[in-house]
């Protein structure tokens, strides 16, 4: 009966475990679709909230490596000039892996629809809960 027990016991921390790290991956996913409303909106300060707001933020595009949330937010404003250029953003996600309660990786794919043509691309996301909020630390998008 004390194995039965054990098991039990186990299996128990078992489903916490998991149900926890699917909390992390909505929460994770939450974020996500927030940034994209946010972008749909032309409100790009609100999609930076994604993000953290550090200098060590690490944004990696075609242009190379930058470092730091200022830099990064007006690298997209201008990019981003107004609505028309920004077009309507689409996530697709491809994969959300979290891990320890504080860190996840999402890979995913990204789309502008435009009236002067679409673009479009994948991405690769480094999240950390910091003060107990998920935001992108690292972002690789080509």
């Amino acid at each position: 009966m004390k194995h039965l027990n054990k098991f039990g016991f186990i299996l128990l921390l078992l489903q916490a475990g998991i149900a926890l790290a699917q909390a992390d991956d909505e929460a994770v996913k939450a974020v996500l679709s927030k940034q994209q409303i946010c972008w749909n909106n032309g409100d790009i300060p609100c999609f930076m909230e994604g993000y953290w707001k550090s200098d060590s933020l690490k944004f990696i595009g075609k242009s190379g490596i930058t470092y730091g949330w200022k830099q990064t937010l007006d690298n997209y404003k201008k990019s981003y000039p107004d609505t028309v250029t920004m077009g309507k953003l689409t996530f697709t996600l491809l994969e959300v892996k979290t891990w320890g309660g504080t860190d996840a990786w999402v890979l995913g794919k990204w789309h502008l629809q435009r009236s002067k043509g679409d673009v479009g691309g994948y991405f690769t996301l480094m999240f950390r809960k910091i003060n107990g909020t998920w935001v992108i630390v690292s972002d690789h998008t080509s």
